[in-house]
């Protein structure tokens, strides 16, 4: 355990750019301390092994980074540090070849035996994508599953949703300090995430988000899970970067399929071409992780007019009957059931009270998981 006066060189080495694990270790090996390095001239510097890049960063760096002010920031936003020699460290991250030394949280991490699952994908999803994620992650939050993504806009966002609205765990993994929300429209997710999960970052607090920073942080997503499940991914995707860098930490790798005529699947369709496993639902996840499927409380139901009075009036049997897993347009739900507009849009609001329809957007409909026509 590290104890507080040391943390606070550790904080100060997180700052400087160019001191990853390797210079770390070079560090406390050479000079005992890190309070001893962080006091250290250039020339023992250079004899640790620091290259001169890192010794230029460092000694310009340092003066200006007052320990004690960053411990105070740190206590103020109510963030934890969890270093390499720390016991509580999760021992899953520490696997990965180029895991951070060091990182900030604020929440709560899932214990080191709980299960974790990375979702990532298109921040420009399609309806299917929404869906399927909406669908799947809750699936899995209710099995027991964490869910860590990104908090960017579009899937990540959505499967962080949905596993909080499943009353499961996530956890968000920053490219900036912990008091930078990036986006900024994502701020009331963040503290929803932070009440129920972690958030986490490598950088300390102040760290604005930058391009080189995604792909870095994306390696503590899948570093943090037992497998990374790609939703959706155009052929330049960052999403599949966290994919690849899965393969380099030997972890397991899904993605959804899609259509061969969707931009937004054409790198999922890739991967598992390359052999990612491909996912239908969310067993062949648990099975493929060789996870135990925890019974959900819901039971599958079975929906039929003359067997549920749900359904009260011929209207709603009609309106239901044009339903399924796909989505239908409300214009092409009138078309084939022969009533108005007006009539339908009234029918579908009363079904989503019900919990038998739902829309996944730009007045899309299916019918709710669970629930069947016949």
């Amino acid at each position: 355990m590290v104890n507080a006066d040391e943390l606070k060189y550790w904080v100060g080495f997180s700052g400087i750019p160019g001191i990853g694990r390797v210079r770390f270790s070079q560090l406390k090996e050479y000079f005992g301390s890190l309070q001893d390095a962080w006091k250290a001239p250039e020339g023992k510097l250079k004899q640790a092994g620091l290259d001169s890049r890192s010794i230029d960063a460092l000694v310009t760096l340092r003066p200006r980074i007052s320990l004690d002010a960053e411990i105070e920031k740190l206590e103020r936003y109510k963030v934890k540090v969890f270093v390499c020699d720390d016991p509580l460290y999760p021992s899953r991250l520490k696997e990965i070849y180029d895991y951070p030394p060091m990182f900030y949280v604020r929440g709560d991490l899932p214990a080191q035996d709980e299960p974790c699952l990375a979702v990532v994908g298109t921040r420009r999803p399609t309806i299917y994508g929404r869906q399927v994620t909406e669908e799947i992650v809750a699936d899995l939050a209710r099995s027991g599953i964490t869910i860590v993504s990104g908090l960017a806009r579009g899937i990540d966002s959505v499967a962080h949703r949905a596993a909080l609205d499943a009353g499961g765990k996530t956890v968000a993994v920053f490219a900036s300090g912990l008091d930078i929300v990036y986006p900024g429209e994502n701020a009331r997710l963040a503290q929803d995430i932070m009440e129920h999960g972690a958030l986490v970052s490598e950088y300390p607090l102040g760290v604005k988000p930058k391009a080189e920073n995604f792909p870095l942080r994306n390696r503590i997503m899948s570093g943090l899970s037992l497998g990374v499940l790609v939703v959706e991914a155009g052929e330049r995707s960052g999403a599949l970067i966290t994919a690849h860098q899965a393969v380099e930490q030997n972890r397991e790798v899904f993605a959804i399929p899609g259509s061969i005529l969707s931009p937004a699947s054409q790198g999922t369709n890739r991967l598992i071409q390359e052999g990612a496993k491909l996912v239908r639902n969310y067993t062949d996840i648990l099975q493929e992780l060789n996870l135990a499927i925890v019974v959900q409380q819901a039971e599958i139901k079975e929906f039929s007019p003359a067997e549920h009075s749900r359904a009260e009036s011929s209207v709603e049997s009609t309106v239901l009957k044009q339903l399924s897993s796909e989505p239908s347009h409300i214009d092409e739900i009138c078309r084939r059931s022969g009533l108005s507009m007006p009539k339908v849009s009234s029918t579908l609001a009363m079904l989503e009270l019900k919990g038998i329809a739902r829309q996944v957007g730009s007045m899309n409909y299916v019918l709710a998981k669970g629930v069947k026509t016949r």
